[in-house]
């Protein structure tokens, strides 16, 4: 499997028609976790990026189900093409992993209470 768990990847999903990227958290038979953003407004987060405005960008840590997986592409270089990771690198001056990491949890998280039946 040439998917690894920190892998940039570009996801296609179907119903509603979607392309993802992001770092690849897990894949298994169910779907994949993955933290990322939708490729739609491309353009507009390079922008925001390069301008300090990241609190601006849809970043989030999603479960995709593997029903709407439709294909699954690691991010390189093709054909003379750059990568996306390439690309957000040299637009914006950011390394992406970096911008892709998860935000930094609480350092003593608040313990969940449980409801009763």
């Amino acid at each position: 499997m040439p998917f690894e768990s920190g892998d940039l990847v570009v996801v296609v999903l179907h119903s509603p028609r979607e392309r993802v990227w992001g770092c690849l958290l897990g894949l298994d038979a169910a779907g994949i976790a993955l933290r990322g953003l939708e490729l739609s407004p491309w353009e507009e987060v390079l922008t925001l990026v390069r301008t300090d405005q990241m609190d601006q960008v849809a970043l989030g840590t999603r479960f995709l189900p593997m029903h709407r997986i439709e294909a699954m592409y690691l991010d390189e270089a093709s054909s003379g093409a750059p990568s996306l990771a390439e690309v957000f690198q040299h637009r914006t001056g950011q390394d992406p992993r970096a911008f892709l990491a998860p935000s930094q949890a609480p350092t003593s998280p608040t313990p969940r209470r449980r409801r009763n039946p």
